[in-house]
């Protein structure tokens, strides 16, 4: 073995050891993120731009990924409503092609500037939604 392919493997050792994994949450891509009044199969069956808070009574942010086959990792989606985080949801994203969402309650009153973030592990906003509720 030559000298570098000995550092080579020493160092992705020791990431492994320190808990590293070659799939990182910055190689997650969101391919859909929607929020929606129902998840059915695992799916969105709408996307949300405006919508009366009486008509409902929870609204889903619905979120797929694309990442490396091996992804073992969490991403927060945040409620916020005018600016104001109102909810916060740890959710896990595992494997090559996942989906998750959060389910926020609909109260009446609350209307306004609504948005959605999906962040990773590191705070980095990968992906947001927005909407108004009358």
């Amino acid at each position: 073995m030559s000298r570098t392919t000995i550092v080579s493997t020493a160092t992705a050792v020791l990431l492994t050891l320190a808990g590293w994994s070659q799939s990182w949450a910055g190689d997650l891509k969101i391919t859909e993120m929607a929020v929606t009044t129902k998840i059915v199969k695992g799916n969105p069956i709408d996307s949300v731009r405006r919508i009366s808070s009486t008509s409902v009574k929870a609204l889903y942010c619905f979120t797929r990924f694309s990442a490396p086959e091996d992804t073992d990792t969490t991403i927060k989606q945040i409620w916020y409503l005018n600016d104001e985080a109102v909810a916060e949801y740890e959710l896990p994203v595992k494997g090559a092609h996942w989906r998750t969402y959060s389910r926020k309650v609909v109260e009446k009153g609350l209307s306004g500037d609504w948005r959605c973030d999906a962040v990773d592990s590191e705070g980095k906003v990968l992906k947001s939604v927005s909407f108004r509720m009358n």
